[in-house]
């Protein structure tokens, strides 16, 4: 696969970094409005081509050069958030850049995957913008939400996070809803399983939601998990895996959801995020994915 990144921020860089480590890009092709940075990266990446699988690695000389022949476009660009500052008080700073890009890339056949915060509003953005099939513009979502979820169940059980199968959806961001109700350890019900208890999922879920805040407090930015993330992504769809993961698209009807990007279970393969499952989840679980979806759907007024 040629992929191609927009922005080589903190989140950008890491994202090539993960994707030339798994070796998913034959071509991995650079772009930043700062001139010079993406030159800069792809030599320090290409220096390191010793240790990656083989694949090549150079700067587009301009936006119209990186999405000629790459097969799968990752945007990255944007400010990141504050430790005061909601995922969706950035949407009016990022909306402008995402709009912007997403404009350029009417007629485009490939991937568009999309990491720059508020993701799931400036998903819906860029699936309208650019006219593409909303199965193929697809934001990261709730897939690194899952993931701390699931690192933070295993580390109060002291289990392995791959043995953990629970899932966030709604909102990559403070309206996300984490299924308790259908979360399982190995086919059997974590609400069941020995030392468990709802005062447990409570804490949990608030570290999970406000993961991001305590990161960017520390060290200014989050990007390396989210590098992961992406680079899972990227590897199932160039590898047309259809595999089952969280993330956001815009919604055509599925737990009563439409015209709002969120996450729920998606079918990822080679055709991006075709197929959409509609989980298990209480009547709470589902009236809380509701008032999510509400919430980004004003959100998303605010910066039309």
């Amino acid at each position: 696969m040629r992929i191609g990144i927009i922005g080589l921020g903190w989140v950008g860089t890491s994202v090539a970094s993960s994707v030339l480590n798994a070796g998913i890009a034959t071509e991995l092709v650079l772009h930043d409005v700062k001139p010079g940075l993406a030159e800069g990266e792809a030599m320090d990446l290409a220096h390191g081509a010793l240790f990656y699988p083989a694949a090549a690695v150079r700067a587009a000389a301009s936006l119209d050069d990186l999405l000629r022949g790459v097969d799968a476009i990752v945007i990255a660009a944007g400010r990141g958030g504050s430790p005061s500052e909601t995922r969706l008080e950035l949407a009016r700073d990022n909306a402008d850049i995402v709009r912007s890009i997403a404009e350029r890339l009417r007629g485009f056949s490939g991937v568009l995957v999309l990491v720059t915060n508020p993701v799931d509003v400036l998903t819906h953005l860029a699936a309208s913008v650019s006219g593409m099939d909303p199965a193929r513009v697809i934001g990261t979502g709730t897939m690194l939400d899952t993931a701390r979820l699931r690192h933070a169940v295993g580390r109060e059980l002291a289990l392995d996070p791959r043995s953990i199968h629970a899932q966030v959806v709604g909102e990559h961001g403070d309206s996300e809803v984490v299924l308790w109700s259908s979360a399982q350890i190995g086919g059997f019900s974590l609400e069941r399983w020995s030392g468990w208890s709802a005062s447990k999922a409570e804490s949990i879920a608030r570290e999970v939601r406000t993961a991001a805040y305590e990161i960017i407090r520390r060290k200014g930015a989050t990007n390396h998990a989210i590098g992961l993330v992406t680079a899972s992504l990227l590897g199932t769809i160039a590898r047309g895996e259809r595999r089952v993961l969280l993330v956001s698209r815009v919604q055509e009807g599925a737990c009563g959801v439409r015209d709002v990007a969120l996450s729920l279970p998606s079918v990822v393969g080679a055709d991006g995020a075709a197929e959409v499952i509609e989980p298990e989840m209480s009547d709470a679980e589902h009236d809380a994915l509701l008032r999510s979806a509400e919430i980004l759907t004003k959100a998303r007024a605010e910066i039309a």
